[in-house]
């Protein structure tokens, strides 16, 4: 008998049918015994005698019996198999499970972050921390998409680099053989080069960045969604770009997750026919005359500020979206195109949905003896870029620039989730690499093994 899967069943009335799953609930009455089966498709009710009352939470069972309609007063409107139940006539416990830590059974999982990431291959399970995943993978997959219909072609940047894309302290080393290379701080340098062959590039990298903090917006690996390309007639193309794919990912996010919104409560962010778009020194004049804080002699936002300007962009132009440019030339990486009318500007942008940056991007430096100056001039040794990134400009960069999303983030910001790690399958930071280091400084000094 060949498996069917819980979303099948309703199909199936009269049916003898092979189930395989977990038991999700229990409800044990004596003699007679309903559990919920869970699949990847779904749950569906299975009803048996006190054998099942046996069964525990997130057992792994095969399930046979034949499928019948549920009595009128048993039917349950909430789920797609609320009208059958499986009548059981054999059972198997493929895999028994442990006795669990805490109630998976709770609507929303109440627990503190540190308790749900030391649990985390259990807490993925509970239907609302799994749908967090399935709005990812949307976005990816819109991503893609997106990016595939405006004649992009993906790509696979490398992860271990021979010197630090951004320049700066904020990079790990690592041991490669005899040598020292470095985690990539994002595939900037490759994203570029790929231009020169195919004008148009994205993809799906990881990124790593050494920063001593700790918060609810950073971590020290994420996903970044990168995309680039050339010929370039503005840099206000990117910006346009930009607010394309996020547009495609509200209405991707809001078709096929409709459920996942209403378990969380919100919708995606509100937009305006075009998402606004001022300049940094602007947007602080801005901030001082709303809030009376000054930070207009600042290179950039802060945190607060970024929550003001969206504040200020729903107020203003009914967007939950907003772009901030022209950053200071000294805030931005070397390869960032200054402003031809305002050197000391940048041709740069962030922007900012519901009160973070989700976008960085900009045009970029073209033209092979500009790089290298502004190389020199931002103190770093041209040798150390030649191959294989300057050999690109070498010979031939069209204009080009481009922007980097961060999934983790978006993903935050769509769900109205507290903290970024909650958007993240595996989070690495500070304080954990899976389990918390507390505990691997633990295992060092116990294991003699360990080095």
């Amino acid at each position: 008998m060949f498996r069917t899967l819980a979303a099948e069943t309703i199909s199936k009335i009269g049916e003898k049918l092979l189930l395989k799953g977990w038991v999700n609930t229990i409800r044990d009455h004596g003699k007679v015994v309903f559990i919920d089966l869970r699949d990847r498709s779904g749950i569906v009710q299975v009803v048996g005698d006190e054998k099942l009352g046996k069964l525990r939470v997130e057992d792994v069972v095969e399930v046979s019996g034949v499928l019948n309609k549920r009595p009128e007063k048993m039917v349950n409107p909430e789920i797609a198999t609320g009208k059958v139940e499986v009548q059981v006539e054999n059972l198997k416990v493929l895999a028994p499970a442990a006795e669990l830590p805490f109630d998976l059974g709770q609507e929303s999982l109440k627990l503190d972050l540190p308790t749900l990431l030391d649990n985390r291959s259990l807490s993925l399970r509970h239907p609302r921390i799994k749908a967090i995943f399935q709005v990812q993978e949307t976005i990816v997959q819109t991503f893609r998409s997106t990016m595939k219909n405006l004649g992009f072609t993906e790509f696979q940047a490398p992860t271990l680099v021979a010197t630090a894309t951004e320049g700066g302290a904020q990079i790990f080393p690592v041991k490669y053989f005899d040598y020292t290379v470095y985690l990539a701080q994002s595939p900037q340098f490759y994203k570029q080069i790929m231009v020169s062959a195919f004008e148009r590039v994205f993809t799906v990298a990881h990124a790593y960045r050494a920063e001593p903090s700790v918060t609810t917006r950073h971590m020290t690996e994420y996903l970044g969604l990168d995309v680039e390309f050339g010929f370039i007639d503005s840099w206000q193309e990117l910006m346009d770009t930009a607010e394309h794919l996020v547009k495609e990912i509200f209405r991707a996010v809001k078709e096929n997750h409709a459920e996942i919104l209403k378990m969380y409560q919100i919708d995606v962010p509100g937009l305006s026919a075009q998402v606004p778009r001022i300049k940094l020194k602007e947007a602080q004049e801005i901030i001082y005359k709303r809030t009376g804080r000054d930070i207009r002699q600042e290179p950039d936002l802060d945190p607060e500020g970024e929550r003001e300007m969206w504040r200020w962009a729903q107020d203003e132009h009914d967007s939950e979206l907003v772009f901030i440019t022209h950053y200071p030339t000294k805030k931005r990486p070397m390869y960032t195109h200054p402003d031809p009318e305002n050197p000391q500007e940048t041709l740069s942008f962030d922007l900012i949905g519901r009160g973070q940056e989700w976008i960085t991007g900009g045009q970029r430096i073209n033209e092979y003896q500009k790089l290298v100056a502004n190389i020199k001039k931002w103190k770093c040794d041209p040798k150390n870029f030649e191959v294989p990134y300057l050999q690109a400009f070498k010979y031939g960069m069209p204009p080009e620039g481009g922007f980097c999303l961060g999934l983790e983030r978006i993903t935050m910001n769509i769900l109205g989730l507290s903290n970024v790690r909650e958007a993240t399958l595996f989070p690495r930071d500070m304080e954990r690499v899976d389990i918390r280091l507390t505990e691997i400084r633990g295992k060092r000094k116990t294991n003699p093994n360990t080095t």
